[in-house]
C-alpha cells in the first residue's frame, strides 16, 4: 500500500502516535461491531451488481432510475444474504447509497417505524408482512404546502363516517396538499397520511392513517388521489419528493392506527395517554439524524479536507523553504480540527441519543411514559443544535479546499446539499429550540417545587459554583461543568424572563414570542452542554473498558478542542456574571493552540479511524491514496461535454452568429 500511496500522505500516516484499529473500535463501539460493519459494507463495495459510479454525470430523470434499478437489486440481495438486523441492513444499505437515498427510503426509515409505533398488534399483522416484504411500498406523508413543524396545523381532513365506518381524506384548500414526502412522486403505493381527525363534527387534532395511494397492478394513482413530483431540489437528485392531493378518498375505519388512541364503530374517541406518543417516528428520525446528517457527515467532510490539506502545497512559511502542506498552516489547523473534533463529539452523543430512546421506547412499551417528555426534548435539542453545527462545518471544510472545493470531484458539494435540508424536516430548527426550551421552563418550575429531573436535566436541580475552576491545566472535568454552569444560567435567565413578562400582565403566548431569542440561546445551550458531557462519558466508558493509553490520550485532546472551541465562539455566555475571568480565558485560548499543535501528527490518523471507502465519499481530493492530481483530468473528462470536441450548439447558434456578425 505505501509505494501506490502519495508520499506526503504517507509521511502523515508514518507518524500517527496511537492505535488506530483500537480507535475505530471506539467508534463503532467494539471491535465486534467493527467487523460486523466491515463485513457488510464490503458485501455492499466488492459486489459487481452494483455500479458505483458517481451520480454527478447523470440527468436527474436518469438519477432516478439509476436509483430504482440498484434499489430493486439490493433488495434482491438482501433475501439472499438473508440479512435481517435492522443494524447490518442500515450499514449494507449505506454502503450501496452513499450520501444518497434509496427508492424506498422513507419506507425503510419512516413507514415501517410508524407501522412498528403507532398501529395496534391486530393492524401490524395486517400491515407489517406486506410492508417487510414489500407487497405494498410505503411512505409518511406529513408536511403540506402551507404547514411543516406545526404539526396542529394541518390542513388534510380525516371525517369520520358512522354510517358506513369510513374515514373521508380530503384535501380542503391549495395549501394542504401534501408536499415534500421522500419517495411519494414516483415510487410508493401506501402513505401514511397525519391528518386532522374530525368525529361528529368534533376536531380531535393529528392522527396517523394508512392509505393506498397507488394501484398495485398498474401502479397509477387511486381514484381521488392526485400524485407528482415536486421538481429539483437542493440535492437528493435521485429521491422523487412528492405532492399529493385527496378528493373525498375514502378508506376503511381500520385504516387509523390505533396503538395509542382511537374512533369506535360508533363514532367514540379513545384518546392516547399522552399526545407525544403519536410524535414517535419523528423523534426516532431526529435520533438517526444527529448521527447520520450532522455526525456522520461532517466526519466525511472533515476527511476530504484533511487528507487534501496534507497533499495540497501552498505558498511559503519561510520564505525560500518551499511550499508547505497547507495543513502546516495554524490557520488551516484552526479551521479543520474544530470540525473534525465536532464530528467525533456527534458521534458521541449520537450513540447516547440512540440509546435513550430505545430505552424509553421500551419503557413507553411497558405503559411507563414518565420519560417520554425528556426524549421529546432532548431529540428537539440535539437535533437542532447537531445540525446547525454540522452544515457551518461542512461549509467551513468545502471552503478549506480553495477552488477545488467548489467542483464536484471535491465530493463535499453532494455530502453538503443532502445533509442540508437536516435542519428543516423532522422539525425546523428554530421551532426545534423553542420546543425544547418549553421543556426546560416546566423543568425549572418542577426544581423549584423540590422535584428531582431525569438525566440529561438533572444539571437544573443544582446551583453552579458562581465562578470556574478552570485553570491553565484545562482539564475535561472543568469544562463540563463550565457548559452545564452555562446551560443552567441561560435557562434560568430565559424562564426569569418570561415569568416577568407575564407577571407584568402580558399573555403566556405574547410572553412566549417576546422571550424567544432568549429561549432559543437556552435551548442551544443545553444541547451544547449535553454534547460535552457525552463526550467526557464516552473517555470515561472507553477509560473503563482498558482502550490503549494512546487512544484516550488524542481523544482527549480532541474533547478539550471541541469543549475549548465552544467557549471561544462562545465567550459572552461564559464571562457573564464573571464566571469566567479574563485570565482564564486567556488559559482557553493557550489550550486551543496547544490542542491544534499536538494533534497537527495525528490529523490523518484520525480520519482514516472513520474507514470511509473511497466509493462511499466520491472524492478526487479525499482519495485514500492521496493521488488527487493524477485524477483530476480523468473526473473530468467523463463529463458530457467532453464526449466530443465540437458542441452541437456551435453548429445551430455559434457559427452562424459569428458568421453574420463577420458581415457588418
Amino acid at each position: 500500500m505505501a509505494g501506490t500511496v502519495n508520499p506526503d500522505l504517507q509521511a502523515e500516516r508514518d507518524r500517527i502516535s496511537f492505535e488506530q484499529e483500537a480507535l475505530t473500535n471506539a467508534i463503532d463501539g467494539t471491535p465486534e461491531k467493527t467487523e460486523k460493519r466491515r463485513k457488510y459494507a464490503n458485501l455492499a463495495l466488492n459486489d459487481p451488481d452494483f455500479d458505483m459510479t458517481s451520480y454527478n454525470f447523470l440527468s436527474r430523470s436518469e438519477k432516478y432510475g439509476a436509483a430504482v434499478e440498484k434499489t430493486v437489486k439490493m433488495i434482491k440481495k438482501i433475501g439472499k444474504l438473508g440479512i435481517t438486523d435492522p443494524t447490518d441492513l442500515y450499514i449494507y444499505r449505506s454502503h450501496i447509497f452513499p450520501n444518497e437515498s434509496t427508492s424506498f427510503t422513507l419506507h425503510a426509515d419512516m413507514f415501517i417505524p410508524t407501522l412498528m409505533g403507532q398501529a395496534s398488534p391486530k393492524q401490524q399483522s395486517k400491515w407489517l408482512p406486506k410492508a417487510l416484504t414489500l407487497q405494498i411500498i410505503g411512505t409518511y406523508a406529513q408536511t403540506e404546502l402551507g404547514h411543516g413543524t406545526f404539526i396542529r396545523g394541518l390542513e388534510t381532513t380525516a371525517t369520520y363516517d358512522e354510517k358506513t365506518e369510513e374515514f373521508v381524506i380530503h384535501s380542503p384548500t391549495r395549501t394542504s396538499l401534501k408536499w415534500w414526502p421522500g419517495n411519494l412522486g414516483k415510487s410508493t403505493n401506501h402513505a401514511i397520511v397525519m391528518a386532522q381527525l374530525i368525529v361528529k363534527g368534533q376536531n380531535y387534532g393529528p392522527h396517523p392513517f394508512i392509505v393506498q395511494i397507488r394501484s398495485l397492478e398498474n401502479h397509477m394513482p387511486q381514484p381521488g388521489v392526485t400524485l407528482g413530483d415536486i421538481g429539483p431540489k437542493f440535492g437528493y437528485d435521485a429521491n422523487d419528493n412528492g405532492f399529493m392531493q385527496f378528493d373525498h378518498v375514502r378508506i376503511p375505519r381500520e385504516n387509523m392506527l390505533m396503538k395509542h388512541s382511537r374512533v369506535e364503530p360508533d363514532g367514540t374517541y379513545i384518546k392516547a395517554k399522552n399526545s407525544k406518543l403519536t410524535y414517535g417516528t419523528m423523534v426516532f428520525v431526529r435520533s438517526v439524524l444527529i448521527r447520520d446528517v450532522a455526525a456522520l457527515s461532517l466526519a466525511q467532510c472533515a476527511t476530504i479536507a484533511i487528507r487534501y490539506s496534507c497533499v495540497r502545497r501552498q505558498s511559503e512559511i519561510k520564505p525560500g523553504a518551499g511550499e508547505p502542506k497547507v495543513m502546516d498552516y495554524r490557520a488551516q489547523q484552526a479551521k479543520l480540527f474544530p470540525q473534525l473534533a465536532t464530528a467525533y463529539a456527534f458521534l458521541f452523543v449520537a450513540q447516547e441519543m440512540e440509546n435513550i430512546y430505545f430505552s424509553v421506547n421500551s419503557e413507553i412499551d411497558r405503559g411507563e411514559i414518565d420519560r417520554l417528555p425528556e426524549l421529546h426534548g432532548l431529540s428537539s435539542a440535539l437535533k437542532a443544535f447537531t445540525t446547525d453545527w454540522a452544515v457551518v462545518g461542512m461549509e467551513i471544510c468545502r471552503r478549506s479546499c480553495g477552488g477545488h472545493g467548489f467542483s464536484h470531484c471535491s465530493g463535499i458539494p453532494k455530502i453538503y446539499v443532502n445533509a442540508l435540508p437536516g435542519v428543516t424536516y423532522e422539525g425546523e430548527n428554530t421551532v426545534m429550540y423553542l420546543q425544547a426550551a418549553r421543556y426546560l421552563v416546566k423543568c425549572v418550575n418542577m426544581a423549584k417545587r423540590g422535584d428531582q429531573l431525569p438525566g440529561s436535566v438533572a444539571f437544573l436541580n443544582k446551583k453552579p459554583a458562581p465562578k470556574s475552576s478552570i485553570t491553565e491545566d484545562v482539564n475535561m472535568v472543568d469544562l463540563v461543568e463550565a457548559y452545564r454552569a452555562r446551560a443552567y444560567y441561560l435557562v434560568h435567565m430565559a424562564s426569569f424572563e418570561l415569568d416577568r413578562e407575564i407577571k407584568n400582565g402580558m399573555a403566556s403566548y405574547d410572553a412566549w414570542n417576546e422571550c424567544a431569542v432568549a429561549l432559543v440561546m437556552a435551548a442551544k445551550a443545553y444541547g451544547h452542554y449535553v454534547v460535552v458531557e457525552a463526550f467526557a462519558k464516552k473517555l470515561e466508558t472507553l477509560t473503563n473498558n482498558q482502550v490503549p493509553a494512546s487512544v484516550i490520550g488524542v481523544l482527549t485532546l480532541l474533547g478539550k478542542l471541541y469543549a475549548l472551541h465552544g467557549i471561544l465562539e462562545n465567550s459572552g455566555d461564559f464571562m457573564s456574571e464573571n464566571y469566567l475571568s479574563k485570565q482564564q480565558k486567556s488559559f482557553i485560548y493557550n489550550g486551543f493552540l496547544y490542542a491544534l499543535k499536538s494533534l497537527r501528527p495525528d490529523a490523518v490518523g484520525l480520519v482514516d479511524a472513520f474507514e470511509f471507502p473511497d466509493k462511499v465519499l466520491d472524492s478526487v481530493l479525499g482519495r485514500y491514496d492521496g493521488r488527487v492530481y493524477e485524477n483530476m483530468l480523468e473526473w473530468a473528462m467523463k463529463d458530457e461535454l467532453n464526449k466530443t470536441q465540437v458542441h452541437e450548439s456551435y453548429f445551430k447558434h455559434i457559427r452562424p452568429f459569428v458568421k453574420q456578425a463577420s458581415k457588418l
